[in-house]
This record gives structure tokens, sequence and C-alpha cells, in this order.
């Protein structure tokens, strides 16, 4: 397994009076895909927040390429090349496709280049450059969503189920969208449950229950035993072609 970019250690997060992770351990190795899965309320969401900086971790360590981060601030990370797309997208309805990857690129305009590449990623965004973000389907949002995390070059990815809600013909955009995201050396930490994706994109797994990892390994692995699926997800992967 790869040299990890990111690893959590002992971590734990309360909200509030909730205790929801609790001693999270997992790596995630550089220049690949983890897909972070788990049953509904298992603190998945919460995992990327922590990472993120969004909720503070009350115990334990988070480390990205070799430094501890638990500490530092939201922004803080943003500038070590960490972008995080929540669930809600995050995207400005009352602006312009354009207006929110010019937004969302803190070093000044995207170059045509970067733009070129996201448009074949996804051509939906060059169709609809002019028009407002709250116009767009579900999943030009999410389209849009991803575009504005990855404007700028990012070192590490932290994607909260792109394929909610998504119609077939999406997914498969969205699949090759992550394979070239992959391409390009990104690493990416993505929570999911459409287990075509999972399977699809994902190098490495880690399976999260009542706020702890309970298995990591290689999607490979667990995508072709299915009584793992059953007692890790209370499904069987060979359900969701």
């Amino acid at each position: 397994m790869a040299e990890a970019l990111l690893a959590l250690a002992g971590v734990n997060t309360h909200i509030g009076q909730y205790h929801i992770l609790q001693g999270v351990d997992f790596e995630v190795p550089r220049a690949g895909l983890t897909m972070l899965l788990g049953r509904n309320g298992a603190g998945k969401t919460t995992t990327l927040r922590t990472v993120m900086g969004l909720w503070q971790a009350s115990a334990g360590a988070i480390r990205y390429d070799g430094a501890e981060i638990t500490r530092r601030t939201t922004p803080e990370r943003a500038r070590l090349g960490i972008a995080y797309v929540p669930e809600n997208m995050g995207i400005f309805a009352g602006l312009t496709v354009r207006e929110n990857l010019l937004l969302a690129a803190r070093s000044g305009p995207p170059d045509d280049r970067r733009l070129e590449w996201i448009f074949r990623l996804f051509p939906a965004m060059q169709r609809f450059w002019h028009a407002h973000a709250g116009n767009l389907s579900g999943g030009q949002k999410q389209m849009l969503a991803i575009a504005r995390a990855i404007v700028e070059p990012r070192r590490l990815l932290l994607v909260d189920e792109p394929t909610k809600g998504l119609a077939p013909s999406i997914i498969a955009n969205m699949i090759d969208a992550f394979r070239e995201l992959k391409r390009t050396e990104t690493t990416l930490l993505v929570v999911e449950q459409n287990f075509h994706f999972a399977r699809s994109v994902g190098d490495t797994v880690a399976v999260m229950d009542c706020g702890r990892i309970v298995h990591a390994g290689r999607m490979a692995d667990l995508a072709a035993d299915d009584a793992l699926q059953q007692q890790l997800l209370g499904l069987s992967l060979q359900a969701h072609q």
C-alpha cells in the first residue's frame, strides 16, 4: 500500500453532548481514492468535517503529509491543499457557474488550460457557463460543486456522497471524472452510498460503524467478498450493480 498522505489516530469528535467519533484510526494512501463506507449515522460525514477542521477533534491526532494538523484552522488546512465538497454541495445559487468558479479560485482567475480540463471532466459547466447555479439540475449542481473544489490544484479532496440522488447516466459521468482525477495524482477520500460507484473508482476502503473504523483494506477485496459485505454493511454489493 502506498505511503499515507492523511492519517487519523484515535480521533474523537463531540458535537454538543453527542460523542460521534470514538477513536477513529485509518490512513488514506497518497495518490489514490479511499472510500469511506458505512450505515447511515456511522460518523462518515463527521469524519470529513473533522479532517477539514469544521468540527474540532476532542482527542487524537490528524496527520497530513507527515505533519500534525489537529489544531489547525479550516483556512490553514485549505492553504495546505485540502478541499471539501459537502453533501449539500455548498454552491452559490444566485451566482452564475462562472462566478462560482472564480470565487473559489483564491489565487486569481483560473488559466485557460485549467478551465479546458474542467470542461472535459464536466462538459455541462461550459454549456451553462453564464447560467445561474440555482437553475441547474441536481447532477449539474454536483458537477459544479466538484469543479469549484478543483478549480485550483488540490492535494487532498474530501467528497461527501457525490452521486446522491443522481441518474445512472450522470453517475457514469462521475465515475469517468473521478478516474481522471485519480490520474492527476490527487488523493481522494470519498463518502458514498452507491456501491457500483464505490467499486468502480475505489482503491482502498474504510468501513465505519458507531463512530469507529471496523474494517480497512483494498476495495477490490471487499467487493469480492459477499459475506464480509453483509457483515459490515448489512447488504451485498452484488445487489447494487
